[in-house]
This record gives structure tokens, sequence and C-alpha cells, in this order.
């Protein structure tokens, strides 16, 4: 079986990697940052022996993630499994002052990245006759909170992609899942903050977040279903979130 997972140089990405190569997937893994994926690409094959290959580029490019596709080696050009992980959120301003980049940052890489991996991976898989991509949404796409404005936009617009794949390809038995977590601690709020760590530390002070891990889990077990089994969508939060604004701390 292989996977591929979009985002895994850090955070949920590279934890679902490690779930997958630890229940004997091989792997394509793809990011940004070329010194992570080959770090990352060592570790899983010294660890758990499964065939690794590292793709480097950016997935707001539809040109770059064809090439990609397209020169995959023969042995992993079927790919069984899509984790379309790779997002992000950037900046927390009001809607008026909003950045432009910012918007358009979001916009390229948490729908247009996913759109141009699903449809060329989907163009794989149909010939097949089977499939699973599963895309990770967020709290933020099932309501909107303050200041959130694009970035829930973005993932409200994942919420309704995964329900649109899912009846576009059932004629061709592909399985299509979304997981939505809540607050995860990750790298999430250091790239929301362009790096202020004091900034992106305080999101998660005093409160038990969620781990990469248990969003990893969630993910393999969603793939790991009998083939007759499709999970079209979960919402996982930490015990201390209700809700998207909703936290004990």
């Amino acid at each position: 079986m292989i996977a591929c997972i979009t985002g895994a140089t850090s955070g949920i990405g590279k934890a679902t990697a490690l779930i997958f190569a630890e229940n004997n997937y091989d792997l394509i893994i793809t990011g940004r940052r070329a010194e992570r994926l080959q770090e990352l690409k060592n570790e899983i094959i010294n660890k758990y022996r499964v065939k690794v290959v590292d793709l480097c580029f950016d997935i707001r490019d539809e040109q770059q993630v064809k090439n990609a596709v397209n020169t995959l080696p023969g042995e992993f050009s079927r790919i069984d499994v899509l984790v379309n992980n790779a997002g992000l959120a950037a900046g927390l301003a009001p809607i008026q002052d909003g950045q432009i980049a910012h918007w358009e940052q979001m916009i390229d890489t948490n729908i247009k990245g996913l759109l141009y991996m699903s449809k060329h991976v989907a163009n794989i898989m149909i010939p097949n006759k089977k499939g699973h991509i599963i895309n990770i949404g967020s709290v933020a796409g099932k309501e909107v909170y303050a200041n959130g404005n694009v970035y829930c936009a973005t993932k409200h617009a994942v919420d309704a992609l995964n329900k649109g794949m899912r009846i576009d390809l059932l004629p061709h038995n592909i399985r299509v899942s979304a997981v939505n977590p809540g607050m995860v601690e990750t790298e999430f709020s250091i790239v929301r903050f362009e790096g202020d760590e004091e900034r992106a530390k305080k999101v998660y002070e005093n409160i038990v977040p969620l781990k990469p891990e248990d969003i990893a889990e969630t993910i393999y077990w969603i793939a790991s279903r009998p083939a007759h089994v499709n999970i079209n969508d979960i919402l996982i939060m930490p015990t201390i979130q209700a809700n998207a604004t909703t936290i004990l701390r």
C-alpha cells in the first residue's frame, strides 16, 4: 500500500507519515523544506524499513504539483491513500485590517493546493477503481470566530469540497473523508503569527490541546476501515474545548 501525505515536514503531516510507515505503508512525503523532508525520509527508512519518496515542491503551484505527480517512479505511480494535510493560517485580524498577502497565501494553500493534489492523484486512482482521499479540515470549517474570517472561509471551502468530492468520485469507488481538528499544538500558531513564538505559546497556555499524534491516529483509523466502510466526516476536539471559542483554561 502507498500513502501520499502533503505537508509532511512537521506537525500532523509528520505524525501521519510515521504512523502509516509503522503500519507498513510505502510513502510519498511532500513539503517545501527539503532538509526536513530528507530527515524524515531517513528516519522512516531506518526505523520502519519501508520505501519512501520525498517530493519538495510548493503545493500552491499547479505546474509543480503536476510535475511531481507525473514524475513519480513507476512503483509509486499507484497511490492508495492521499492525505491532503498541507494548510496554514496567516494573520489574525478583522476583515477591514486583513493583509491581502495573508489572504492569498491561505486561499492558494488551503483551497487551491488541495484541489491541485486531489485532481492529479484522483486521476491516478480512477483507473484502479479504488483509493482514499482524506482531507484535513478544521473546526474553523464548521463555524467561524472573530478575526478568523478568511482562514475560516478556506476551511469551509474544504468542508464543501470534501462533500463534493465524495459525490463525484463515488462512481469510481474512491472513498473521501475529512478530519476536522480543534486546537492542536503544532507550528500552526507560529506560522499564523509569522514566527512570534511567545505569542504562539500563549495560545496553548494552561490547557491540554490535542497532539499531532492524536490526529494521525484518527487519520490512520479512517484509512484502515474495511473497503465497504467510508468515514465521511469527523470533528475531533480536546476535552477542554467545546467549540471554536469556548475553552476551559
